[in-house]
């Protein structure tokens, strides 16, 4: 039995654009549609992360959903968003990402199931022999310059302050409009889904399939995803957040998504969870008292979905590190990578073996990590304010020499009230 797959994503904030009876056809049948990925990386961001979600709701709708990689046009770059020529890509690194980009839509699409399986295929499989002068006469021919130069992608590229265009991007319409005809032609595809800013390149194959087939199709787009200030989501201060964990690791991948500001949670809980409209209702309610508690829900559902139930536990047990009752053992256990992710932001001293070996006692290496002066430190013990390696500081322990158990043989966390310092031993 159909799902209404416009009105979840109406109701989720996910659509912008549709055509005229977009929603009732989809009603009627099951439908083959299609979102692209262009592969200008061997691994998808969390920007992607929304035409992946259109694709899920469409096949949890009970449709057909195909998932095209553009081993061909990502050859050529995709003007839209863009002031300036991007870099082209060599066909072999194109290659490698497109078997990157493969990999990890197959962790979120259901290519087993029955006659609405989702399909992914390769534009470079249908570019790869045809020639120049087949495509000007047989794909060409069929739209006019004025048609390409009315599409905002176009004119953003052509007005005043900008470089230009480069004929190769200008293309670039044309070559995605001849995906959805081939699509039409060979799978019966009826619907073309993307980001508001793919709405003319969409457009564009939607002209096409109506010149060279003489078919209908539908075209549906979601609204991008920005930040509260108009900043596009999906970086972090070190760039993209990355679906690959070798990338971007399980543990900043799920700290992204604590960060994230308060007002955007929810969203963030509408593009990309699959709870449903009350239960999304009940978060948005325990924002207005526990947003912590409604940011963890979100990170756990998104981190375990992107990456595992483990990776989302170890990134759990990484976090509390710092923040949670953590011990000696727990801190020893974790991987060295893992640990100097959650320590890096602490502030370091980083002694050679000699100079560590050097302080006459803990007070003494105390006194020069913290820049206190012995006094204040022997206060704090007394207090029981320091801790080492998690463990709180005896007065007894402060006159003896260095002697708590090194991390990994290298690293020594030190805690005073609620701040960190590391001393590392080179």
């Amino acid at each position: 039995m159909l799902k209404n797959y416009v009105a979840e994503l109406r109701w989720r904030g996910m659509l912008q654009d549709a055509m005229p009876n977009t929603e009732k056809k989809l009603l009627q049948e099951m439908t083959t549609g299609y979102v692209g990925f262009d592969p200008t990386a061997d691994s998808l961001h969390i920007g992607n992360l929304v035409p992946i979600m259109l694709l899920l709701h469409f096949q949890r709708a009970g449709h057909k959903p195909i998932a095209l990689v553009g081993g061909a046009t990502g050859m050529i770059g995709d003007p839209s968003g863009k002031s300036s020529e991007r870099n082209l890509l060599s066909e072999e690194q194109l290659q490698k990402n497109v078997a990157g980009v493969r990999k990890q839509l197959e962790k979120f699409l259901d290519f087993e199931k029955g006659e609405n399986a989702a399909e992914l295929v390769n534009n470079y499989d249908w570019y790869k022999d045809v020639s120049l002068l087949d495509f000007l006469r047989k794909i060409g021919k069929h739209l006019t310059v004025n048609y390409m130069m009315s599409k905002d992608s176009v004119k953003n590229r052509m007005g005043e302050g900008s470089e230009g265009i480069s004929f190769t991007e200008f293309s670039y319409q044309l070559f995605q409009g001849y995906d959805f005809c081939h699509l039409y032609k060979t799978k019966n595809c009826k619907i073309q889904m993307g980001g508001s800013d793919q709405w003319g390149n969409i457009t564009t194959g939607s002209e096409l399939v109506r010149r060279m087939e003489g078919g209908s199709v539908l075209a549906l787009t979601c609204p991008l995803l920005t930040k509260g200030d108009g900043s596009k989501f999906g970086k972090s201060e070190e760039g993209n957040v990355w679906l690959d964990p070798e990338r971007t690791s399980p543990y900043k991948f799920y700290q992204f998504w604590l960060n994230v500001n308060d007002q955007e949670v929810p969203k963030l809980l509408k593009f990309f969870t699959l709870f449903e409209q009350k239960e999304i209702e009940d978060l948005e309610t325990q924002m207005q008292t526990n947003p912590n508690a409604v940011k963890r829900i979100l990170a756990e559902d998104i981190t375990r979905r992107v990456h595992s139930e483990e990776a989302l536990q170890n990134a759990i047990k990484a976090s509390q590190l710092l923040f949670g009752k953590s011990t000696l053992d727990d801190l020893e256990n974790t991987e060295e990578a893992t640990l100097k992710e959650v320590l890096e932001d602490v502030p370091q001293k980083i002694y050679s073996t000699s100079e560590y070996d050097s302080f006459t006692s803990n007070t003494d290496m105390l006194a020069e990590v913290l820049n206190m002066s012995k006094g204040e430190i022997r206060r704090m013990i007394k207090n029981n304010g320091i801790s080492i390696n998690q463990e709180k500081v005896s007065a007894a322990q402060g006159d003896e020499k260095p002697s708590a158990q090194l991390i990994k043989n290298k690293y020594l966390l030190i805690k005073k009230g609620k701040s960190y310092a590391l001393v590392v031993r080179a």
